[in-house]
């Protein structure tokens, strides 16, 4: 019995009537709320991500929240604080943005790296710390954070490794095509198009949605092959750092949420080599000499052409 996909199928479609040209995009953030992972977004200042995520939200009728990084946001900012209300006498507690479902962590790298480091713990245990009492954060949770490519040093703190290691993905939002953007001011010229699209899920059904992608199942075979290009990045001549676990496993679920969104119930050896490109990419460091020569994306390449994917695999139908 094939996964029930309709309803992501629906949402895609949802979100496409107002993100023109960004279908990959838009299929890796639904692969990354199955696989209750983070999106790193990377892209120049007025791409649409802020739309991205507004209309993201939407679709699946979540809280959105966004936070505009600026080097002077401090941690509570972000998680909350406990204030002294002089009406009642008493401290009371005051929810920072991270209580949300969709949270637009916007220019994430001008943030300080205390402040960033305040995402980690919200990030991976989908609970935060306020004044020493742990409160959980209502599923789903997804965050979407922002950076720049072309920012000046200048007022920017690179995310440590630790910090992109929480990340599922990384992905590069270019520059719309010709017709794409005639088609984008088309759509703007009589109404707002967020406007004109409704909710398709439920908060309660992507719960549902996520424990079904657990059942996906991953075959011997292709674990060996996601496992062989795990421990390649942690033995090739051009990589200081490969892949953790953590980033093994991470590539592991957004494969079985590929496979899911795609109708099957068993990935694929393609499932694992499509999404190694965005799963790996932040999170290897490349070494000094090859960083003058090679991207962090020709070296993922070469480390997909020389592991040989395997032609069968067993049949888990």
């Amino acid at each position: 019995m094939a996964p029930n996909n309709q309803k992501i199928t629906e949402a895609k479609e949802a979100i496409s009537q107002v993100i023109y040209g960004n279908e990959e995009v838009i299929e890796l953030l639904f692969t990354a709320l199955l696989a209750k992972g983070h999106v790193l977004l990377e892209s120049v200042p007025g791409s649409g991500k802020t739309q991205l995520a507004k209309t993201f939200a939407k679709v699946i009728e979540g809280k959105f929240s966004r936070v505009q990084f600026t080097p002077d946001v401090l941690p509570s900012d972000v998680t909350g604080i406990q204030f002294f209300n002089p009406k009642t006498q008493s401290f009371e507690l005051r929810y920072g943005p991270v209580m949300t479902n969709i949270l637009l962590a916007d220019e994430i790298n001008r943030a300080t790296p205390k402040t960033q480091s305040s995402l980690l713990e919200v990030m991976e245990e989908h609970q935060t710390t306020i004044d020493g009492e742990t409160i959980k954060i209502q599923a789903p949770f997804i965050v979407l954070a922002t950076q720049n490519p072309i920012e000046s040093n200048q007022g920017t703190f690179p995310l440590p490794e630790a910090q992109l290691d929480r990340f599922l993905f990384k992905v590069n939002m270019l520059y719309p095509a010709l017709a794409t953007e005639k088609k984008i001011l088309k759509s703007y010229q009589l109404e707002e198009p967020l406007e004109k699209i409704a909710s398709v899920l439920s908060k309660e059904e992507i719960v549902a949605l996520q424990e079904e992608v657990k059942k996906v199942k991953v075959s011997d075979v292709v674990l060996d092959y996601l496992l062989a290009l795990v421990h390649e990045t942690r033995n090739h001549a051009d990589i200081e750092l490969g892949i953790s676990t953590r980033g093994t496993l991470a590539l592991m679920r957004a494969s079985q949420a590929r496979a899911f969104i795609k109708g099957r119930e068993y990935i694929t050896p393609e499932d694992v080599k499509e999404l190694a490109y965005y799963a790996f990419e932040h999170r290897i460091i490349l070494s000094m000499e090859a960083s003058l020569q090679k991207t962090s994306r020709q070296v993922i390449a070469e480390i997909l052409k020389e592991i040989q994917v395997p032609v069968e695999f067993e049949d888990v139908k």
